[in-house]
């Protein structure tokens, strides 16, 4: 079994100080959160902290986490603020 199949793969989108939205990946939520709180996150966080967490989404790929991470990251605000409520714009469930 690869490796990388044992590991799992978060997508999450945080809303930033000032109510912006921020998308990215990673192998670990909790501590890719605290480093976004602690000014050492994506370049887009630092200065605009705290950060809360208001979506996340599991893979068990890095692959599939980071196609995932692009297709959000193109959405509208609008279109992000149905994701996060529980409606999944790209197949229409909740």
């Amino acid at each position: 079994m690869p490796r990388e199949a044992k590991k799992q793969y978060y997508v999450y989108i945080l809303r930033c100080r000032g109510g912006s939205f921020y998308t990215g990946y990673t192998n670990d939520l909790e501590r890719r959160i605290q480093e976004h709180n602690n000014g050492r996150g994506g370049r887009y966080t630092r200065g605009r902290y705290p950060v809360e967490l208001v979506h996340s989404e599991r893979y068990t790929t890095r692959k599939e986490a980071i196609n995932r991470e692009l297709e959000i990251k193109k959405f509208s605000r609008k279109t992000k603020r149905e994701l996060i409520k529980g409606y999944d714009p790209t197949t229409g469930n909740k």
